[in-house]
């Protein structure tokens, strides 16, 4: 009794493109990939310190490779693309932010910034006040 149930809901799915395009894994799975790309761009107000440069660079490989193959395949998937583009975007800017902070004095900036400010707030309630 279900099946034919199933099978009639199937086709009538199918039979309109716009939903069958979302009950397809041409939809799905860029969505869910979508994960990814929006952690590493919450990730980007983190310290860099915490940025692993191994795994920002493989990442950075995995969404560059699945961008290509995204618009390899028939049919073309653009939201596959759309997501693997935001996610080299965003790994890239880790990786810069990780060169940055690894190779290029952003660690010993942000060590004098520390000091200066622990500083700053030792010091902030000495000194003239304007009322």
């Amino acid at each position: 009794m279900a099946v034919p149930f199933v099978k009639a809901l199937n086709a009538k799915i199918r039979a309109n493109p716009t939903t069958s395009y979302f009950c397809s894994t041409h939809f799905w799975g860029p969505a869910s990939n979508f994960g990814i790309p929006i952690a590493a761009v919450m990730d980007t107000n983190k310290s860099p310190e915490m940025i692993s440069g191994t795994m920002t660079g493989a990442l950075f490989v995995y969404a560059g490779t699945f961008m290509r193959y995204s618009l390899a395949i028939t049919p073309k998937n653009y939201l596959l693309f759309a997501c693997h583009l935001v996610n080299a975007g965003a790994q890239g800017t880790q990786g810069y932010r990780w060169l940055q902070y690894h190779y290029w004095g952003g660690k010993e900036k942000m060590e004098g910034m520390s000091v200066v400010g622990l500083v700053k707030e030792k010091v902030g309630g000495i000194g003239p006040t304007t009322s």
